[in-house]
């Protein structure tokens, strides 16, 4: 059997009382929380939400783009040094000026030098093209005169198949053949016999001289001969009157230049006066 319990002192009693009391209370306030509504959201604009931070590169970013710009520049810089080399490895730099051949019209005097500027465009510009595209270009310098028909009969030839060139030097070479005509150095002779200097510079006739005397067989005193009559007759006649007169032809052409000059100089003048 349990034991009985005895009666409550005053303080227990005080006690039992105020534990009571407080657990009304606490359930009161509960129940008063739970009946009321929830109260609306706060719509004050200085309460409102503020809008997120702007984003910011961070430096793995910086460092990510500024190695991509570095390749990028390496492989750039790759790419015209390697146009560069090849340029002066072919002569064919794109600063490089040069001039392009005149028209041709079948005179054979201008074979040489037409062929010659042609020679020198298609090393130095032309390289990289076809033949094909090369001996097109040549031809459309190759007008006017006799030059005319034998364009219209080649271009025909060529789109038929019934000639083809490996190069444009062998069809500069057939060029040459067609219109100098006949033995190559009686043509430079007859040439050479012509060629005057006129109203020209001396410089400018010496070296039309030379590129007409290329080829005619002429050296020695029988290219000196040739060179005398065809200056002018005032610097003749002062060379073959000097004391000591030139005895090689490069010794002619010097002294030729330099009284050509004199003379030129002193016309000037006098025109002040």
């Amino acid at each position: 059997m349990g034991q009985e319990e005895g009666p409550l002192s005053p303080t227990e009693i005080l006690e039992s009382e105020y534990e009571s009391e407080a657990k009304s209370s606490a359930g009161s306030v509960l129940s008063a929380h739970q009946s009321q509504p929830t109260p609306p959201p706060l719509t004050s604009p200085s309460l409102s939400p503020s809008p997120p931070p702007p984003y910011t590169m961070s430096q793995l970013d910086y460092l990510a783009i500024i190695r991509q710009l570095q390749e990028q520049i390496a492989v750039l810089t790759a790419q015209v040094g390697g146009a560069a080399e090849r340029g002066v490895g072919e002569g064919a730099s794109a600063a490089t000026e040069v001039a392009k051949p005149q028209t041709f019209d079948g005179i054979p005097s201008k074979v040489s030098g037409f062929i010659g500027a042609c020679k020198l465009y298609v090393r130095m510009r032309l390289r990289e093209t076809s033949v094909e595209e090369q001996i097109q270009w040549i031809l459309s310098y190759v007008q006017g005169g006799s030059a005319d028909i034998w364009k219209e009969n080649i271009m025909e030839e060529l789109e038929t198949g019934e000639i083809k060139f490996e190069s444009a030097r062998e069809f500069l070479a057939g060029i040459k053949k067609e219109f100098e005509g006949g033995d190559e150095e009686l043509v430079k002779v007859a040439e050479l016999k012509k060629i005057e200097q006129d109203r020209r510079m001396m410089e400018e006739f010496v070296q039309d001289f030379k590129r007409v005397a290329r080829g005619s067989g002429y050296e020695g005193c029988p290219l000196i001969e040739e060179f005398k009559w065809g200056m002018n007759r005032s610097i003749r006649r002062k060379l073959m009157e000097a004391e000591n007169q030139p005895t090689t032809i490069e010794q002619w052409f010097k002294r030729a230049i330099a009284l050509d000059r004199n003379w030129r100089e002193s016309k000037r003048e006098e025109e002040r006066l």
